[in-house]
C-alpha cells in the first residue's frame, strides 16, 4: 500500500487535468445533424457492408502478425479446455452444468450425481445438446438458462437466445423424458421471461402488442398465463408506466412460505416490491424505493443504499437490516443490524442456506466471510470455518430449502480457481481446481493506492514480474469499469495470463493493473454514488490518477501504457482517449457507450439514466462533458485505438462503436474497428469467436506498447 508523496503533487495535478474543453466550432457541431447516424441501422445493408469492410482492414493488420495464429490457438485452448471447473447447480437429485468446448461449440446442458461430480472426470448425462438443436432448427442458439418446477423438477422453462442477444425465447422442456413439451408453454422472442407458479400456471412478462414494453425496452406488464390458453389471453397482474424500467411477477415456492410478489423497477437503483394476495390485491413492502428488498422464509432483509431514519433510529447507507416479514407487514419496525460498513468495508454479497446467512464483506477490496444464525435470542455470528486467506471468495448455497451446504470458489490473478463444497461449521472439501494455464511463478500481486484529483485514495491491484526494474519500460495494461456499483476483484483468467502476463516470443510478460475507481461497488453505495451523473468526472479522474501513479513510480511510461474497458468501461476508456490522451500509448474500447447525446434512445439506454442522467433535459449540460463522440476533436492527436462490438448486442447499441470509429477514420486517426456478427453484449457467442477477438486485442496491444 502506498500513499502519494507530496513531491509528486504538482505532477499529479498537471497530468490529471483533462484535455481542453471543446472549442466553439466543436460545440456548434453538437447541434448539427449527425453525419454517421446511418450507422445506427443495426442490420441495414450499408452499415453491415461498412462493418465488413472494417473487419477486413483490421484482420489484414492484426491477424498478419507472425505470432497471431499461435496466440489465437493458445487462447482457444484455454476456452475449450476440458479441465476447466464445471460449475454445477443442484436441481432435484442431480447436479447440472452447462458446458462448451471444441466439440460442443454451442454447448451441452448435462447432469450427474454428487458422487460422480466428486470424481476428477465425472460421467455426465446429456440433457440438451445445443449444437444438435441449432443444426436441426437452423438457428444459432445461445444458452440463457433453465427454470425447473419444484418440488419434482419434472418440467423446465428453458431460455434460448439467437446469437447471444438479450432478447430470447422460452420453451417448456420435459426433464424426465428429455424432450420438448408438445404444445407446452412457449414465449416468442423478446426481452422478458416466464416463471413457474405451478404445473399449469406461469407468470409471464414479455412483448405482447403495442405499449407492452417500457421506454427502456423491457416488459411493462406482468401477466398470469394458464396452460392451454393463448398467450394473448393471459390475465394482467400489474401494469407499470412507460417510463418505468421493468415490471415482473414471480412465485416463491419455498416450502411453508409460498408467496407471490410483484416487482416494479423504477430505475437501476430504485424499485417497489409488493406481496400479491390470492385476490390479486397488492400490499407494498413499505420502505424507501432505494432499499434492496429480499424475502426469505420468515425473514425480510433490507440492504440500504442511503441513510434511513425509522422508528427514531438512523441506519447507515450500506447497512443490512433484518426483520420478521409478517411482523413488518403488520406494521412493526423492529430491525436487527446484520452489517454496518466503515470506511474500509462494504457488503459484497450474502447467501442464505437452510439455517444460516453467509455474509461476504469486502475489506479494502479483499473478501472476508462470516456466518450469521437467527435464533430466539437474536442473531449470532461465527467465522466461516476453513475460509481461505487469499484472493476473491464467492459463496452460493447448494440448496437453501433443505441444506446448509455451500459452494465456495476461491481465486486471484495468479492462482487457478478452486471449487469447494462446505457444510457450514465444517472444513470445506475441495472438489475441483482449474489447471494452470500460464506460468505465474515469476509474477507477484500487489495492492497500491493512488491519490485522485480531489484527494480520494483509489485502490488498484498490480500484477508484475518479481524484481521488476522501475525504469518506465514495461508494457502495462490498465483495466477499469467504474459504474453501476460493480466491484472489480481479483480473478484467475487464462486468457489474460496467456495473452498478456506471460512472456511471448522474445517479449517479456506484460504488467496488468485493475483500478477500483469510484462508480464501482468496492466501498458500497457511497463509492458508487460519488461518481453518479454530474459527478461522473470523478471516475475518470480516478482512472487517470492510477495511470499517473504508474508513470510516476516508473512502472511504465505513457508510450507503454494501455487502457481497456467494456460497456460502461468502454465509456470510461473512451473518455481516457478524448480527455487524457497524453497518458496512454494505446486504448481498447469494447462494446461501448460513446454517444451520450443519443444513448437513452438506443436499445436499453433509457434504463441507465439513473446512472448518467437524461440528455434530453438540462442534464446534457454535464453529460456533454463525458460524451466521447461529441468531445472528439479532429485537430487533436490521439493514441492508437481499437474499438470492437457485436451486431447482436441488443443492450448497448453497436452504433456507439460504429459511429466513433467512423468519426475517427474520417479524421485520419490511428483507429481500427471490429464487429462480430453474433455474441450479444460480449466478445462472441462461441469460444472460437471469443478467442479470435481477444487475439486481435492482445496483438494490437503488444504491437503498440512493446515498440
Amino acid at each position: 500500500m502506498t500513499v502519494a508523496r507530496a513531491a509528486l503533487a504538482w505532477l499529479l495535478v498537471a497530468a490529471l487535468a483533462p484535455a481542453q474543453a471543446a472549442d466553439a466550432p466543436r460545440e456548434a457541431a453538437m447541434t448539427t445533424p449527425d453525419p454517421y447516424a446511418w450507422l445506427e441501422d443495426i442490420t441495414g445493408d450499408k452499415p453491415l457492408a461498412w462493418a465488413k469492410q472494417q473487419n477486413a482492414r483490421t484482420e489484414a493488420e492484426l491477424a498478419a502478425d507472425p505470432g497471431f495464429a499461435t496466440l489465437q490457438s493458445r487462447l482457444l485452448e484455454v476456452l475449450d479446455s476440458r479441465d476447466k471447473i464445471p460449475l454445477a447447480e443442484k436441481i432435484g437429485a442431480y447436479y447440472y452444468n452447462f458446458w462448451k468446448d471444441a466439440e460442443h461449440v454451442r454447448g451441452l446442458w448435462r447432469r450427474t450425481t454428487l458422487d460422480e461430480y466428486r470424481k476428477p472426470q465425472p460421467q455426465w448425462e446429456t440433457v440438451i445438446d445445443l449444437d444438435a438443436l441449432s443444426q436441426a432448427e437452423h438457428e444459432n442458439w445461445v444458452w440463457h438458462g433453465a427454470d425447473c418446477l419444484k418440488p419434482d423438477y419434472a418440467r423446465c422453462l428453458v431460455a434460448l437466445s439467437r446469437g447471444g442477444s438479450d432478447a430470447d425465447v422460452t420453451r417448456e422442456f420435459d426433464l424426465a423424458n428429455k424432450q420438448w413439451v408438445k404444445d407446452g408453454f412457449f414465449r416468442p422472442e423478446a426481452k422478458g421471461s416466464l416463471g413457474w407458479i405451478d404445473r399449469d400456471h406461469v407468470f409471464v412478462q414479455t412483448e405482447l402488442g403495442p405499449d407492452s414494453m417500457t421506454t427502456s425496452g423491457y416488459p411493462r406488464i406482468a401477466r398470469l398465463w394458464q396452460r392451454g390458453t393463448p398467450l394473448e389471453a393471459a390475465t394482467q397482474v400489474y401494469a407499470g408506466k412507460p417510463e418505468d424500467l421493468a415490471i415482473g411477477a414471480y412465485h416463491d415456492s419455498t416450502p411453508g412460505f409460498a408467496r407471490d410478489f410483484v416487482s416494479r423497477t423504477l430505475d437501476f437503483y430504485s424499485d417497489e416490491l409488493y406481496l400479491r394476495g390470492a385476490d390479486n390485491q397488492l400490499a407494498k413492502i413499505d420502505v424507501p424505493d432505494s432499499i434492496r428488498k429480499d424475502v426469505h422464509r420468515e425473514w425480510l432483509l433490507l440492504q440500504l443504499r442511503d441513510p434511513w431514519t425509522v422508528a427514531g433510529r438512523t441506519y447507515a447507507s450500506g447497512a443490512l437490516l433484518a426483520a420478521k416479514f409478517d411482523d413488518f407487514m403488520a406494521g412493526k419496525r423492529a430491525f436487527e443490524v446484520l452489517f454496518e460498513p466503515d470506511e474500509h468495508t462494504s457488503l459484497e454479497s450474502y447467501a442464505w442456506t437452510r439455517h444460516h446467512l453467509v455474509l461476504n464483506v469486502l475489506d479494502d477490496v479483499k473478501n472476508r466471510l462470516s456466518v450469521l444464525t437467527p435464533g430466539d435470542g437474536g442473531w449470532t455470528r461465527a467465522a466461516f470455518v476453513g475460509a481461505p486467506d487469499f484472493g476473491t471468495l464467492e459463496v452460493t448455497a447448494v440448496d437453501p430449502d433443505d441444506s446448509d451446504a455451500v459452494w465456495l470458489v476461491a481465486t486471484d490473478y495468479l492462482t487457478p480457481s478452486t471449487l469447494s463444497l462446505a457444510q457450514l461449521g465444517s472444513a470445506p472439501e475441495m472438489l475441483k481446481t482449474m489447471p494452470a494455464f500460464f506460468d505465474a511463478s515469476h509474477d507477484v500481486i500487489e495492492q497500491h493506492f493512488a491519490t485522485s484529483l480531489d484527494g480520494t485514495r483509489i485502490p488498484y491491484f498490480i500484477v508484475h514480474p518479481k524484481g521488476m526494474a522501475l525504469d518506465g519500460s514495461h508494457p502495462t495494461l490498465l483495466y477499469g469499469y467504474g459504474g453501476f456499483e460493480v466491484s472489480l476483484t481479483p480473478g484467475y483468467s487464462g486468457t489474460v495470463g496467456r495473452g498478456w502476463l506471460e512472456a511471448t516470443d522474445k517479449r517479456g510478460g506484460g504488467v496488468y493493473v485493475v483500478a477500483n475507481i469510484r462508480g464501482g461497488g468496492e466501498y458500497g453505495p457511497r463509492w458508487h454514488q460519488a461518481a453518479l451523473k454530474q459527478n461522473r468526472h470523478k471516475a475518470y479522474e480516478d482512472f487517470a490518477a492510477v495511470a499517473q501513479d504508474l508513470i510516476a513510480k516508473k512502472v511504465t511510461s505513457p508510450a507503454r501504457l494501455g487502457a481497456m474497458g467494456g460497456s460502461n468501461g468502454g465509456l470510461l476508456v473512451g473518455n481516457m482517449l478524448v480527455q487524457y490522451p497524453q497518458l496512454f500509448g494505446a486504448v481498447v474500447i469494447q462494446v461501448p457507450l460513446l454517444d451520450m447525446k443519443r444513448y437513452s434512445h438506443l436499445l436499453a439506454g433509457a434504463s441507465w439514466m439513473a446512472e448518467y442522467g437524461d440528455p434530453d433535459t438540462a442534464d446534457w449540460d454535464y453529460i456533454r462533458t463525458f460524451s466521447p463522440y461529441q468531445l472528439f476533436d479532429p485537430a487533436k492527436d490521439y493514441p492508437p485505438t481499437f474499438i470492437w462490438t457485436t451486431t447482436r448486442d441488443d443492450r448497448v447499441h453497436p452504433g456507439h462503436a460504429r459511429k466513433m470509429a467512423a468519426e475517427m477514420l474520417a479524421a485520419d486517426k490511428d483507429v481500427r474497428y471490429y464487429e462480430n456478427v453474433e455474441g450479444g453484449h460480449g466478445a462472441g457467442a462461441t469460444n472460437a469467436q471469443q478467442a479470435h477477438v481477444w487475439a486481435l486485442t492482445y496483438a494490437f496491444l503488444w504491437r503498440e506498447l512493446a515498440k
